[in-house]
């Protein structure tokens, strides 16, 4: 049994921290709150978080009841980005983690931020303070970014003489146009949440980014989860295939609901006008 599961079967609500200890992962009613929790350090990233992140991200992938994820971080900041002092320590941790797993396509780097889009369920981030090179990256891992005005975003890796590769340049193709992407990416420059939200790398602002990705989910949840996971898969798996590709996509998808419990709940809650109750994902 995994640690979360001993956590869920001994409180109902649980919190299982992964690697260090500096990612907390607490379910309830469905709905994940993953949290960095190194507020001293701006929850800046160490081998051991994004080890954490990607163990956390891999069983919630597992969890059929799961309806929703909310990524926030403790303290002051969202993520500082990558602790390079501590990080540096780890010379051949970091040559092994660097080096792509064939099965996924990506290294620990990149997976600790495309995880969350592996995920079959909505993944919010609620970002204020810092949200700096790895955070926005992680960030960006998200279906959706709710900022408050005030945070500071930059793709700050040009500072150091480096380039996003955290999967960055994939999430940013994804978000923004290639002029705005290569001037963030060459300026380092940081830019608020109001800003973020204009240019396309946030999603909506708040002054209260996690009661807002809160109510978010409980939107979401109205609909059903497989409709949902649907949706999301055929978004990441078309987003950049060309029209046939993408029409074959959507209808392998459709036939796929129409066979699933949930399509019909959610058909029947839409005719009766009722509060629909949804099966785990996937059920027949």
């Amino acid at each position: 049994m995994s640690a979360l599961e001993t956590d869920q079967a001994a409180t109902g609500s649980p919190q299982a921290p992964r690697g260090d200890g500096r990612v907390t992962c607490t379910v309830n009613d469905g709905v994940a709150r993953v949290t960095l929790t190194r507020p001293d350090k701006l929850n800046s990233l160490t081998m051991d978080t994004l080890d954490s992140l990607v163990a956390t991200a891999r069983e919630l992938r597992a969890d059929r009841d799961l309806r929703a994820v909310v990524l926030t971080g403790e303290g002051r900041s969202f993520c500082a980005g990558l602790d390079f002092a501590t990080v540096g320590k780890e010379p051949r941790r970091i040559a092994a983690a660097f080096l792509p797993r064939p099965w996924r396509g990506t290294n620990l780097f990149q997976e600790a931020c495309w995880a969350w889009r592996r995920l079959p369920v909505p993944v919010v981030a609620a970002v204020h303070g810092h949200c700096l090179g790895g955070g926005v990256q992680i960030a960006l891992g998200a279906d959706f970014r709710i900022t408050t005005p005030d945070a500071q975003w930059s793709v700050l890796e040009a500072k150091w003489g480096l380039i996003p590769d955290m999967s960055g340049v994939r999430a940013l193709a994804d978000q923004v146009g290639m002029d705005v992407a290569k001037r963030l990416t060459m300026t380092a420059e940081t830019v608020s949440g109001d800003e973020a939200v204009r240019l396309g790398l946030a999603t909506a602002v708040a002054d209260d980014p996690v009661a807002a990705a809160e109510d978010l989910v409980a939107t979401l949840r109205t609909r059903s989860p497989d409709q949902l996971a649907s949706a999301k898969r055929l978004f990441e798996r078309t987003w950049t295939s060309g029209p046939r590709a993408t029409f074959a996509r959507e209808r392998l998808e459709q036939l796929w609901l129409f066979t699933r419990a949930n399509t019909k709940v959610a058909r029947r809650a839409a005719t009766t006008r009722t509060e629909p109750s949804y099966r785990p994902r996937g059920s027949r």
